[in-house]
């Protein structure tokens, strides 16, 4: 059975193939990339060049240290004086906010200050794995070509072997990525 010219595709020969000196190339390695996060965050952002995100890493560890510290001494001093003003006066020790809170607000206190710290830890170590995780993928995704040549065409087409059983017009999406 003969193929119409309509449908004959027209065959590109192959890009010559480039050999490079293995030398020369330098492979970034994922397990390596996240051992150095883990070890240090920010260290696997420096192995993958992406000097840019260490200061994100370590503003998001600075902000959340200032709220677990807050959260912490805020805790600290509500239970003291909900333990005090419960009578426990051994393990409480006294401070304004005895004064200040009446005991059921001083446990509402101490229960709110403890939960914010403890999710705040919480975030904190999704943060360090998130450190870990994204040095692991940017070393993955170091050598992928990213080309300028990234583009859309959209053009109508006719299928005549369409005809009979129903409109025989298509629309056809093209997507070109790279310069082949």
């Amino acid at each position: 059975m003969a193929i119409p010219a309509l449908y004959a595709q027209t065959l590109k020969p192959a890009p010559a193939t480039v050999l490079v000196d293995s030398s020369l190339v330098r492979i970034q390695s994922p397990s390596k990339a996240a051992l150095y996060s883990a070890l240090l965050p920010g260290l696997g952002q420096a192995y993958n060049k992406k000097y840019w995100k260490i200061p994100l890493i370590y503003a998001g560890f600075g902000t959340m240290t200032y709220f677990i510290v807050t959260n912490g001494k805020e805790y600290n001093k509500f239970k003291d004086a909900y333990e005090y003003a419960n009578g426990d006066s051994l393990s409480g020790k006294y401070n304004e906010y005895v004064d200040k809170y009446a005991v059921d607000e001083l446990q509402a206190g101490r229960d709110y200050y403890r939960r914010n710290r403890d999710l705040t830890i919480i975030v904190t170590s999704f943060w360090y794995l998130l450190n870990v995780v994204d040095a692991a993928v940017d070393a993955y995704l170091f050598e992928y070509d990213v080309s300028d040549d990234l583009s859309m065409r959209i053009e109508p087409s006719f299928n005549p072997r369409l005809y009979h059983a129903r409109v025989p017009a298509e629309l056809k999406l093209t997507f070109r990525i790279g310069s082949h």
